[in-house]
C-alpha cells in the first residue's frame, strides 16, 4: 500500500499532488481507478465502499482530508474525530493500493478563490441549515476528481442528498466518472455509522436511536399502505425522544429530491432527517421501495 500525506516532503520535491499523478502515470495495463473519499474516523460504512470499490476496480485510491470549506464557523472542523494511524490500518485490511492523506495548504494554497454553483437541490434539507455545506462537498470532490481522474468513485447512501448532488454536479459538467451509492450501514441496535457518533455519551445515544427508531416506523406505516406524507411524518414522529431537536422529516422523490405530497407506489420515495442530539448533528434516511 503507497501512503502519500500532503505535508511531508517527497524526496523528488514533488507536492503531493504530483505524486498522486506519477503514480496514475506509472499504472500499466489501462486499470480501472476507483475512489474513495472519506474525511477519516473511518467505520464499517467506510469499509464497505472500499469493499465495493475492491471488488469492482483494479486499484482503490482512499483519501482522507477533513474539508474545512464545508464547515461553518461554529461547526466542529477542529475537533471532528481524526485517527489516522487506525484509518491507515483499516486501508491495509480491505486491500487499498494508495491512501492520500491531505492538508489544507496545499488544496487551499494562499489566494485561491474558487466557488461551486452547487444544484438547486442543494438549497434544501441540510443546505437550509447549513448553506454553504455542499458547495464545500462539491469543491473538494471537483478536485479530487480532477486529481485522481478515477473510473469510479463511491459514496455511501447515508448522505443520500449528498450523493444526488455530486451525481448532478458530475453529469452537468460531463465528467467521465460512474459516482456509484453504497447501501447505508447501521450499527447492531439500527443507528446509522457516523463518525459524529464518538461524540455521544449513553443517554445521547438512547435518545439517537429513536432517529432509525422514527424511520423505522415510516418504512413500516408505507408496508401497511400510508400513502399520504403528512400522515406518514406525523405517525412516524411520535417514536422521535422528545429531547431530540428536529432539523427536518420529509419525506422526497429519490431522485430529484423534490417534496412528495403523495407516495407513487411505483416509484417509492426517501425520508431523509436530520437532527441535534446533545448538540451533535447526525442524519439518517430510508428508502421507500416501490410495491
Amino acid at each position: 500500500m503507497k501512503i502519500i500525506v500532503a505535508d511531508r516532503t517527497d524526496p523528488s520535491g514533488s507536492s503531493s499532488i504530483e505524486q498522486i499523478r506519477r503514480w496514475h502515470r506509472d499504472l500499466t495495463g489501462g486499470p480501472i481507478i476507483g475512489l474513495v473519499p472519506t474525511m477519516g474516523a473511518l467505520h464499517e460504512g467506510h469499509r464497505s465502499l472500499l469493499r465495493q470499490a475492491r471488488q469492482e476496480c483494479d486499484q482503490v485510491a482512499l483519501t482522507i482530508f477533513v474539508n474545512p470549506t464545508q464547515f461553518s464557523p461554529d461547526e466542529d472542523l477542529e475537533t471532528y474525530p481524526r485517527s489516522l494511524d487506525q484509518d491507515l490500518q483499516v486501508a491495509r485490511q480491505e486491500g487499498v493500493d494508495l491512501v492520500w492523506v491531505g492538508d489544507r495548504d496545499e488544496l487551499y494554497p494562499a489566494g485561491f478563490s474558487t466557488r461551486i454553483d452547487v444544484p438547486m437541490m442543494a438549497q434544501q434539507l441540510c443546505g437550509i441549515s447549513r448553506p454553504d455545506f455542499f458547495a464545500g462537498v462539491c469543491l473538494i470532490v471537483l478536485k479530487l476528481f480532477h486529481i485522481f481522474e478515477p473510473e469510479r468513485a463511491y459514496f455511501g447512501e447515508k448522505d443520500y442528498q449528498q450523493l444526488k448532488i455530486i451525481q448532478q454536479m458530475t453529469r452537468d459538467l460531463d465528467i467521465p466518472i460512474d459516482v456509484r451509492g453504497c447501501p447505508l450501514v447501521r450499527e447492531s441496535d439500527g443507528l446509522a455509522l457516523s463518525s459524529r457518533n464518538l461524540y455521544l455519551d449513553d443517554a445521547a445515544r438512547q435518545q439517537a436511536l429513536t432517529l432509525s427508531g422514527t424511520l423505522f416506523k415510516a418504512r413500516e406505516l408505507w408496508i401497511q399502505g400510508l400513502t399520504h406524507s403528512a400522515e406518514v411524518c406525523q405517525q412516524a414522529l411520535e417514536q422521535l425522544d422528545p429531547a431530540v431537536e428536529l432539523d427536518y422529516f420529509e419525506v422526497i422523490d429519490r431522485e430529484h429530491l423534490t417534496p412528495l405530497e403523495k407516495i407513487d407506489p411505483e416509484r417509492g420515495a426517501v425520508i431523509c432527517m436530520a437532527a441535534l442530539v446533545d448538540g451533535v448533528r447526525l442524519i439518517d434516511n430510508i428508502i421507500l421501495e416501490t410495491r
